[in-house]
């Protein structure tokens, strides 16, 4: 019987994707527990990504700096999903990002070379990772577009819309560098937007 952490695997798995029992079998074979404390980084620039990440519990955050230093806020992860530096995941480059823990974080992990291995003896596993990759992109091409067409007020709406919980587990400087805001527009937006 497959502990807590591989059952909720297993139920997202059978949730959002198409898979045999024996393509969720061989999938689970992969993943291996891992823990980090907060602000860990888990991947910096200039390395490979090794690891594909299955969120269990807590937030974290892909961000990238320029050459001043500063940072900006890419995407948040948090449970259930998966979480890495994707683009150097599949393409085997070093990451051009940072994946950073915002809180203590728990995750089954699997190495990104095995899984790799899995989806070219497995179409059902190759289909699932295409799919979710898919699904990736498509989040990140609808953030694209809050960013350029909303204002802060709309930007800000959608964000407490579609993750409340993020307001008081993720210190606003991030939240405002995610949605594109200065750190005092976003504290105006705190104290004036009525949800």
């Amino acid at each position: 019987m497959l502990d807590h952490n591989f059952q909720q695997l297993e139920a997202y798995l059978k949730k959002h994707f198409v898979l045999s029992d024996k393509s969720v079998g061989e999938l689970l074979s992969l993943w291996v527990p891992f823990n980090a404390r907060r602000k860990e980084i888990l991947t910096s620039e200039g390395q490979q990504e090794k690891y594909l990440y299955f969120v269990l519990e807590g937030i974290q955050r892909i961000y990238a700096l320029n050459k001043e230093g500063k940072e900006a806020t890419i995407i948040f992860t948090y449970a259930p999903s998966f979480g890495g530096v994707l683009d150097a995941m599949m393409t085997s480059q070093q990451s051009k990002y940072y994946y950073e823990t915002l809180t203590p974080s728990r995750f089954l992990r699997a190495p990104i070379a095995e899984v790799k291995k899995l989806m070219l003896a497995n179409s059902e596993v190759a289909e699932m990772i295409n799919v979710g990759v898919s699904q990736a992109l498509g989040g990140l091409l609808d953030r694209l577009v809050e960013l350029q067409l909303m204002s802060s007020e709309e930007k800000f709406k959608a964000l407490l819309t579609r993750s409340p919980h993020m307001l008081t587990l993720v210190p606003h400087k991030y939240l405002a560098s995610y949605l594109g805001i200065d750190a005092t527009n976003f504290s105006k937006l705190m104290n004036s937007v009525i949800i």
